[in-house]
């Protein structure tokens, strides 16, 4: 059986005059866009416009919720309630609904942005309140949630389908979370070493932590930034590398 695996990234995190990220020429290799919702980034005419292009360049169209953290760009924890979560997972979902919509299309997977992406990795909770939006909304919906993390758990107890995530750019804890970004080693700046790294998750199943262990792993889906000097290069190089590896790259999931 031949191995496959998506490749997303974050996009659509520009708004009003400021733009970010390296969003068009990202496109071309990756088959899952996570397109912000306009509360940690983006706005209304960002979103319309990603979706658009995601449609053109048959990029599954995904949501990716956050805290309403503009300043912080979502990656500041917050001390919120689960109902609260399960409001804001709705809110965003809603808008980006509309935008798929006038396109045709649905939203194929929802991916929780920064802090409460990290937060409901851990945080059972939170976590089952995530879930439990995202199914009610659309059952179809496929979930992207940290390996082994309790949001992929939820996601499964709910009968949600799930995507495990892994990160091309991050290092990893012994405990299978990722190293906080305000850690001096949190990203992997060598391109070689992440590429290694990549294949190694999706065909060995496993990744070395910070302390050198090997921990195990699921990749169904890997992460890649759009918003770095040279992110358009490196997602090239990697989608190129998993090719030459006999790795099949397509959106995560069983379309329902």
């Amino acid at each position: 059986m031949s191995l496959q695996v998506d490749l997303n990234c974050d996009l659509g995190e520009s708004f009003g005059s400021y733009h970010m990220g390296q969003d068009d020429a990202v496109m071309d290799w990756i088959t899952s866009a996570n397109i912000a919702c306009g509360y940690h980034a983006g706005d209304h005419n960002v979103m319309r416009e990603t979706v658009g292009k995601a449609v053109k360049n048959n990029v599954a169209v995904g949501a990716h919720p956050g805290f309403l953290d503009l300043q912080g760009f979502g990656r500041r924890s917050m001390q919120v309630t689960p109902e609260e979560v399960f409001n804001l997972i709705v809110y965003q979902i809603g808008a980006m609904n509309g935008f798929a919509a006038l396109y045709g299309t649905r939203i194929r997977h929802v991916k929780p942005h920064g802090a409460l992406y990290t937060m409901a990795a851990t945080d059972n909770a939170l976590a089952a309140a995530i879930a439990d939006a995202v199914y009610q909304i659309d059952k179809r919906i496929i979930l992207f949630g940290l390996a082994h993390s309790e949001l992929v758990k939820e996601g499964r107890r709910k009968g949600l389908q799930v995507a495990e995530e892994v990160f091309a750019d991050r290092t990893y804890q012994p405990d299978g979370t990722l190293t906080p970004r305000t850690a001096p080693d949190a990203l992997i700046h060598d391109v070689d070493t992440s590429i290694h790294r990549v294949i190694q998750m999706v065909k060995e199943q496993k990744v070395e932590a910070t302390d050198g262990t090997a921990i195990p792993i699921q990749a169904d889906t890997i992460c890649v930034h759009g918003d770095g000097a040279q992110a358009a290069a490196f997602v090239e190089n990697l989608a190129k590398a998993l090719v030459r590896e006999g790795i099949q790259i397509q959106p995560a999931g069983d379309p329902r």
